[in-house]
This record gives C-alpha cells, structure tokens and sequence, in this order.
C-alpha cells in the first residue's frame, strides 16, 4: 500500500517487505504505487526503510510533499450522549434515504416525516437511554480505542500515526473526521470499520459516505493527493479470534462448581454451561441479494467456538440474531425465541456474547442486560453471564493496530472497490425499480439499503414479496400517525 519497495517493522514489531510495481487497475485489489512514494529520498515517518527509484516520474503533488502522513479513519454507527441529543439522533436517522426513501416528488416531505417520527419516538427511546446512565458510551469507547491503536502503533512499530472516529448518525460526523483528516494533511489513510462482519448496512452503509465524499471533491480526494486503502472485514483475524475467546472463557470460567452441577441435575441436559452468540440481525432480502454478513457470522462464531471448550468439555454453543423490526423476514433464530427454548429444554448457565459489537452501546447495555436477561430468567436460565465488549482490550487494541500495518503492506483496496467486492451496489442512491422504498436494517434496525445491484440478483417473485413488505411498514406509519399511538420498536429504535 505504502511503496513498491517498503518494509514496515521497528521496535520488535513484525516485519512485512513488499517489492515490485503494479500499477493501478479496474481490479480489486491494487499496488499504492509510486503515486505516495511522496517522501523523495526521505525516509517515511511509517518506516525505518525505504527504497525510492528516484528515475520514476512522480507526480508534482507527491514530489512536493516532505513526508508520508499516515492517518487511521474508524468508522462506528454513533449514539446521543444525552437525553437532549436522542430527538436529533433519531431525525439525522429518518432523515436519510436509506432509512425512509420516498418517490421523487415526495422527497421534498423528508425532513417534515423525519422530524414527525424523532419527536413521537423520542420519549420512548429517552428513556432507554436513560435506563443505562442517559446516554450512548459508544463514542467514548470508540475514541479510547482509536486512541489506543494509536499508542499501539508507536510502541510497538514506532509508526506515527493519527487516528480518527467518524461516526454515521452523530457527532463528531463522518464528513468531520474527514475535514480533520484534510487539516491534518494526511496522505495516507487507512480506513477500518468498526464491525468485524460486512453488511451492507453497517459498514456499507459508512463506506457510502465515504464514497460519496470522495467522488464529491477529487481535488481534495483525489490519488494525487491522498491515497486511501479499506479494510471491509476482519472478523477472521486470529487476533480478534483470540481476544473474543478470551473474553468468552472468563465467564465460562466464571460458574461456580454448584452451578455446574445444577446445569445437569435434572438429567435433560448433557452439557452443564452454554453459549448463545447473538449477533444483530439483518433482514433476510439483504442476504438473498449478496450480502455476506450471514456467512461471516456463522464463519467467525466457528473460529471462536474452535479456540473455547466444546461439548466433551460440557460446553454448548448456539447462535442467533437480535434486533429485528418492522413485518419483513429476519434472519433467524431470532435471540427472542432462543431464550424460551433453552429455558424449557432445561438450560441453566447461560453466557451471552454480542458478536457483531466491539463496544458497549444501548444494544448490549439495554436489550441484552435488561430485557434479554430479563426475557430468560423468566424461562427458567438461573445463571446468567454476559461476556463484556472488547472495548479496550489490549489483545484487540493490539491486533487493530497490527491490522494498520497490514493494511499500510499489502495491495489496496478502495472504498468503491470494498462496495463492489461486498455487493454494495446502487451507490448513487437511486431506487433499483423506482418504487417507495422504506428500510430498516443496520445496528439498531437502521441505516442501510436493501437495494443492491449485486453478483445476486433479487428474484421477481422475493421483489413483489418486498414490495408487499414496504406497503405494511407505509401502513405501520400511516396507523401511528392518526391513531396517536407508538408501535413497539417502529423502525428498530434500538441504537
């Protein structure tokens, strides 16, 4: 990514050469060729060594520029600090398309349907909040890991590197961290999601900014000024693995021997201690029309699982997804149902893993600790543990930081390209079939697009069945609004 001749290492860090030359195509993956190799003859601030061929003809940007500034943008849903802050919340969320898109001459009406909806859902979702201390902690999980990498990176590969949070629905906003990233004179960006699995409405949905920004202002953007690689997914690092089974073996670990003997007392159960993975759902179209955030899931739940005790150990591991809104199909077990049917085949300890989040935040404060625990402990689940989010975890905090140097090492990959290779189509936000579109999906039951021009393609027949979807969630609204009553969790405030 950072030259065709560049050694990335230093202070015990792991070493990584890359030689050669590629020069930059329609493919996937590509060299960042000579176009940042921006430093002359100067050493780079990210290397100990580097090897300039000073014949190539650089271009007069990188021929001026005195040194390579590594920055590393961390993209994250966000969340309202305060309770003041959940209407404004809940508007930046209705107000963009990919949540309520409405036929071209009603785009107009966006902001007032928008504005309508935050201020009848904002009392219920304030008092989630409040529920969990008034606010969302995601944002100062979120700069303490950024912060964190940071320091990572100088201790460990003596890379200077300034690290970024741009969230999608609140501040700071993804368009500020980029304004900081241009202030900063960052020529060199590394741009990681906060979400292990791709979906296309979580980390599709931040890259879209991104995307749109980028082709927005080229002559601030552009290659010749700052050259930009993606890391879409890494819900396979064996680092990530690790600190996830870490976590996981703590609270397994954490069952008293009563306990475990209780597991198995009455005889219907062979294993004492049980694991539910609960990953945040998606609806089920998305998958259908190339999303891969399913495979990825089940994938990395395997990975975990592999690294923990199994069932000759007394330890069983099931999956489900939380979260899901609205009349439309959602992949199931829904996290809802699996409780019940555990509690009824006689599960007593019971550690619950939220899989898709890398911080605390209202799904896992509010919906796990309160109403999920709350949920099986009436189904008979006496034991209950929650295994915590990685938030600063030093094993985590470590593998993000060796996932930068990847990254600075290895053949890039745009943001477009990261659409692309995950079937994030539709990049210019048009409707695939012209008809009103509302969504519902991304953490929380928001912030994505179920249109995808994909590898694919939406059947006739699943088209209709959406169709047939968007008319309930139009009549869902229509209800609310000259009723005067709230729909439980319309549009999945769960954020």
């Amino acid at each position: 990514f950072l030259s065709s001749a560049f050694f990335v290492g230093g202070n015990g860090g792991p070493g990584v050469h890359r030689s050669g030359n590629v020069c930059a195509s329609s493919s996937a993956s590509h060299r960042f060729d000579s176009r940042m190799e921006v430093a002359t003859t100067a050493t780079l601030d990210v290397a100990p060594t580097l090897a300039v061929d000073s014949t190539q003809d650089l271009p007069k940007a990188a021929n001026e520029a005195d040194e390579t500034k590594v920055g590393v943008l961390m993209l994250n849903l966000g969340g309202p600090e305060t309770g003041e802050d959940v209407e404004g919340f809940l508007f930046n969320l209705f107000a963009d398309p990919d949540i309520i898109r409405l036929p071209a001459p009603l785009t107009p009406l966006q902001s007032v349907i928008a504005k309508f909806i935050s201020s009848r859902r904002a009392p219920k979702s304030r008092a989630a909040y409040e529920s969990i201390g008034g606010g969302s902690p995601i944002l100062k999980y979120s700069n303490a890991q950024a912060d964190l990498v940071s320091k990572s990176l100088k201790e460990r590969y003596d890379i200077d590197a300034k690290t970024y949070v741009g969230m999608r629905y609140w501040f700071p906003f993804t368009e500020e961290a980029l304004e900081s990233v241009r202030k900063d004179g960052i020529n060199a960006l590394v741009i990681i999601p906060l979400y292990p699995q791709f979906s296309i409405s979580t980390s599709g949905s931040s890259l879209r900014v991104l995307q749109e920004e980028f082709s927005r202002s080229k002559d601030v953007w552009g290659e010749q000024k700052v050259v930009h690689t993606v890391v879409p997914s890494w819900y396979d690092r064996p680092g990530y693995i690790n600190a996830m089974a870490d976590l996981i073996r703590r609270e397994l670990d954490g069952f008293t021997p009563e306990q475990i003997a209780e597991g198995t007392a009455d005889g219907r159960q062979e294993c004492a201690r049980h694991i539910l993975f609960s990953a945040h759902g998606v609806p089920r179209s998305y998958i259908d029309a190339g999303d891969p955030y399913q495979r990825q899931i089940q994938e990395c739940v395997r990975l975990i699982s592999e690294a923990l005790p199994g069932e000759e150990d007394g330890v069983k591991v099931h999956l489900s997804y939380q979260s899901r809104v609205g009349p439309i199909e959602w992949l199931r077990p829904y996290t809802d149902d699996v409780l019940p049917e555990l509690g009824e085949a006689g599960v007593k300890n019971l550690v619950v893993v939220p899989i898709s989040f890398v911080s605390e935040h209202i799904e896992t404060l509010e919906e796990i600790d309160i109403e999920y625990r709350e949920l099986a402990e009436e189904s008979g689940i006496t034991n209950w543990r929650r295994c915590p989010a990685l938030n600063t975890e030093t094993a985590f905090i470590d593998d993000m930081a060796d996932m930068v140097v990847e990254a600075l090492s290895e053949p890039s990959q745009t943001v477009t390209e990261a659409c692309v290779a995950n079937n994030v189509g539709n990049l210019e936000l048009q409707s695939v079939d012209g008809q009103a579109e509302i969504q519902s999906a991304g953490v929380g039951g928001v912030g994505g697009d179920s249109e995808l021009r994909g590898s694919v393609a939406l059947k006739e027949g699943e088209r209709w069945n959406g169709r047939v979807a968007i008319f309930g969630v139009l009549t869902t609204i229509l209800v609310e609004l000259l009723s005067g009553k709230p729909i439980t969790n319309l549009l999945g405030i769960h954020i």
